[in-house]
């Protein structure tokens, strides 16, 4: 019998220099053989649900870790047996030093090196910014220890008139989609998707909620929304995953810049006049324009104007930091929690470009799979309250950003209007700066662009 080792896969650092994940299901089982790249379990960081790869081609020798468990990163999370050969170093070099063994890669969507290569297998979507533990990347090596002769007996000779039962398909879903069933009780087995090729949507989920077998008497928790079981005072939930990451963040943020706030009512009529004009112009079709749309490609014309606020407070380094461009953030609501990916580089795209960025930012926010890289290196961020009916707030800085615009509801009021009164949409705009980098001045102007341009959108041809 060739010889064997037991290797553990320690849990590695999926971007942003996170510390810790939630293990939230795993694909194997003891006993199970897989191989180089195969996903073995999901497990939520606290801006994503992640498919983690197997580094090693052999059996799964013990899983370390429970679901819903939260693991430290660097923390043995499964063991596998792999054969020695496969992890034995290399023989001594032709002066007799004994070469360095090959390092296991363990990154996230690139997966393991491949046998005979130095080089991991990279996939079709790389995830971005993801780096090894800081532990050992291979995790620790044991002599695979001697097991009963039970363990070892040959497997019985095959019946040739047996047929093999058939396995049975998993269902259909993406990640997010599997961790909300999973809270929810609902069995996917169940269910019939509704999506693309029978993909089972989020939508397909909640509608079974309620059910008499999507799991009633069980403690649910959709779209934040938690469902005591009868006769409960008070429902205690873990604070943990993009709750515990915007929390802190929030306070960081609230207690590190020093934030101010300004206000301006805006009758924004023109530019919804001219929304229902690119929504019925054939460049445009197929896009979802929205007023989201519209205020973004504003902030972006009067950062132009009014560059710092457009920056950042290095207070390690003592410097301020002026970006000449914008990754402009979209803050998203979704069931995990608020996230805010943002658009690289939206200073150089077109209004249609704009528009598909911003709705491919919040279909994979919504689904609970944005990119390491779509979270990190915002500059300056916008919110949406006016699609829950408010008119306006004081949004709390996206830490590291010197402003945040929030856009209230759209409503059609009485306002003056060339010296009468008529009815016009209007909106109100909030902004939210940091006052060590951005004056009072500053702030208002910025804010006095953002409103003329929505005002009359024929401006911008006179501040580009």
């Amino acid at each position: 019998m060739a010889e064997t080792v037991i290797r553990e896969f320690r849990l590695p650092d999926l971007g942003e220099g996170l510390t810790e994940s939630e293990i939230v299901a795993w694909r194997v089982s003891p006993g199970d053989t897989v191989s180089l790249n195969q996903v073995i379990a999901e497990v939520e960081t606290a801006k994503a649900v992640v498919e983690l790869p197997s580094p090693y081609s052999g059996r799964v020798a013990r899983l370390l870790a429970e679901p819903g468990t939260i693991v430290a990163v660097g923390t043995p999370i499964v063991a596998f047996e792999v054969a020695a050969e496969a992890a034995r170093p290399p023989a001594e070099g032709s002066r007799g030093a004994a070469a360095k063994p090959k390092r296991e890669p363990n990154l996230v969507g690139y997966g393991a090196a491949i046998e005979g290569t130095g080089r991991p297998a990279r996939k079709t979507r790389a995830w971005a910014g993801v780096r090894p533990a800081p532990a050992e990347p291979g995790g620790t090596e044991q002599a695979h220890a001697p097991e009963p002769e039970a363990a070892h007996e040959p497997n019985p000779e095959p019946n040739p008139e047996a047929k093999p039962e058939p396995r049975a398909e998993r269902p259909r879903s993406t990640p997010p989609v599997r961790k909300l069933a999973k809270d929810l009780g609902i069995d996917l087995e169940s269910l019939t998707g509704t999506g693309t090729h029978g993909l089972i949507t989020r939508d397909d989920v909640l509608a079974a909620v309620g059910t008499p077998d999507a799991g009633a008497g069980s403690a649910q928790e959709a779209a934040g929304v938690v469902r005591p079981s009868r006769g409960e005072r008070e429902t205690r939930t873990p604070i943990k995953g993009v709750r515990k990451l915007t929390a802190a963040a929030m306070v960081a943020s609230a207690f590190t810049a020093p934030h101010a706030s300004e206000f301006l009512t805006v009758d924004v009529t023109a530019s919804m006049e001219l929304l229902a004009r690119l929504r019925e112009n054939r460049a445009y079709s197929g896009l979802k324009v929205t007023p989201l749309t519209l205020v973004a490609k504003a902030v972006l014309v009067a950062l132009r104007r009014n560059p710092s606020l457009n920056s950042h407070w290095d207070e390690a380094a003592q410097e301020i930091v002026q970006y000449h461009y914008v990754n402009l953030g979209i803050a998203a609501a979704t069931p995990r929690g608020l996230v805010v990916p943002n658009v690289k580089d939206a200073q150089d795209l077109t209004l249609p470009e704009l528009a598909e960025a911003i709705a491919v930012l919040a279909q994979n926010a919504r689904d609970g799979r944005p990119t390491p890289e779509e979270l990190s290196g915002g500059t300056i961020s916008i919110t949406n309250i006016g699609v829950f009916g408010i008119d306006a707030g004081t949004p709390i800085l996206n830490p590291g950003e010197a402003a945040i615009v929030a856009m209230g509801q759209v409503r059609r009021l009485p306002w003056e209007f060339h010296g009468e009164v008529a009815l016009r949409e209007v909106m109100t705009l909030s902004l939210s700066f940091d006052h060590r980098l951005v004056d009072g001045e500053q702030a208002s102007r910025f804010l006095a662009d953002l409103g003329a341009i929505l005002a009359d959108p024929g401006l911008v041809i006179t501040m580009v």
